[in-house]
């Protein structure tokens, strides 16, 4: 998929944790590593928005199009 999400990049730079995060924004650490490792086929706008608040970014932060091959 040409979309990618940065979200390790971004919780690397703010020194957050997976378990910190997934507690803060109030999904499943399942959940959120499936985000954090690029496996997600969709992100609800509301886990976006929680992402972004909890980390201080803009969607454009997070997210990212690379073109495929």
């Amino acid at each position: 998929m040409p979309i990618r999400l940065n979200l390790e990049k971004v919780m690397a730079e703010r020194d957050v944790s997976l378990t910190e995060l997934a507690d803060r924004v109030g999904i499943t650490l399942a959940n959120l590593s499936i985000l954090k490792t690029n496996k997600a086929k969709a992100v609800r706008f509301s886990t976006l928005e929680a992402l972004c608040r909890e980390l201080k970014c803009q969607p454009g932060d997070l997210l990212e199009f690379v073109k495929e091959k």
